[in-house]
């Protein structure tokens, strides 16, 4: 279970908001992310990974080898310096290793083959650098990781329409000022009916055996899919729930079949329009005979591509 995983993975997850703000855009006083030529709602790949990196954390509570790197308020360059110092390499003075140089060019940054050292380092100690990479190239340098998982943005299946609604405060807070002009309408809350986003990932096996991610993490990360939303509560996010989520596992590392050709087999479709709940929606699944008419099967009559419905 410790070994690196050998299979390609390819997935889509299917996720819903009601009545809430999924991902508030900063750059538009925090309304929820449209697509402004289609009206479709989007959420950032960078925010599903957020919620991943949460659910982890509560999870595996910064347990050894489940730490996670990019977290509230962390000093990232400490992260790394700590790193060098748990592995007993001194970056004030010169290397160790002679052929890493006679003398540091960068006072306090590693170099040579220290690098590589402190990449692993960081792959085994923290889940998010193994599962997404990382940029470690900052302060004391560990270099940079190319994680094997990377997630789209999630788009909505149709389009939605963000709402504006005013709050109101009844109680004052400061005793400077009158109370008068302390409560009444004092800001805004956007959200969105109802809407049902869709994500793709990929999960490539070389990369995994770069940086050392498991069948382990692996089978943490579909859990933390499925259950991210159960700890993500807020009065701003309103209702969200991942509702289903499609696994193709290839046969081969580098895979046995196109991603963009397995997505498309899968679809979904409104019932009624307007949509205001999940119920309205019809998600097609396909079988594995179909998988198997883009992927084939090997001679001893295995599916090159075996699907699975982990929700």
């Amino acid at each position: 279970m410790n070994d690196p995983i050998n299979n390609r993975y390819d997935f889509v997850l299917f996720f819903d908001v009601k009545d809430g703000n999924p991902n508030g855009d900063p750059d538009a006083g925090n309304l929820p992310r449209v697509d402004p030529e289609t009206g479709h709602g989007l959420v950032t790949d960078v925010c599903i990974k957020r919620k991943v990196r949460n659910y982890v954390q509560l999870e595996k509570g910064g347990t050894n080898g489940y730490d996670i790197f990019i977290k509230e308020r962390a000093i990232l360059n400490k992260y790394i310096r700590e790193g060098y110092e748990a592995l007993g390499i001194n970056l004030n003075e010169p290397p160790i290793d002679k052929k890493d140089g006679e003398k540091r060019k960068t006072k306090g940054g590693a170099q040579g083959g220290e690098i590589e050292k402190g990449r692993q380092y960081m792959c085994r100690t923290y889940y998010d650098i193994r599962t997404f990479g990382a940029v470690l190239s900052t302060g004391a340098n560990a270099g940079q990781v190319r994680g094997p998982i990377q997630i789209t943005f999630a788009r909505s299946v149709d389009q939605v329409v963000p709402l504006e609604h005013s709050l109101t405060v009844c109680a004052a807070r400061s005793e400077d000022k009158s109370i008068e002009e302390q409560i009444g309408i004092q800001g805004r809350k956007f959200t969105i009916p109802y809407g049902l986003y869709r994500s793709h990932g990929f999960i490539s096996a070389p990369f995994a055996a770069q940086t050392g991610f498991n069948q382990n993490d692996l089978d943490l990360f579909w859990k933390a899919l499925v259950d991210m939303f159960e700890h993500d509560r807020s009065a701003a996010r309103g209702q969200m729930a991942t509702r289903k989520l499609i696994v193709f596992k290839h046969e081969s590392a580098m895979g046995n079949a196109s991603a963009h050709k397995l997505f498309d087999l899968v679809k979904a479709e409104a019932t009624t329009n307007p949509v205001r709940d999940f119920s309205n929606y019809t998600i097609t699944v396909p079988t594995q005979s179909e998988v198997d008419e883009i992927a084939g099967k090997s001679e001893n009559n295995v599916s090159k591509v075996a699907i699975e419905v982990k929700l």
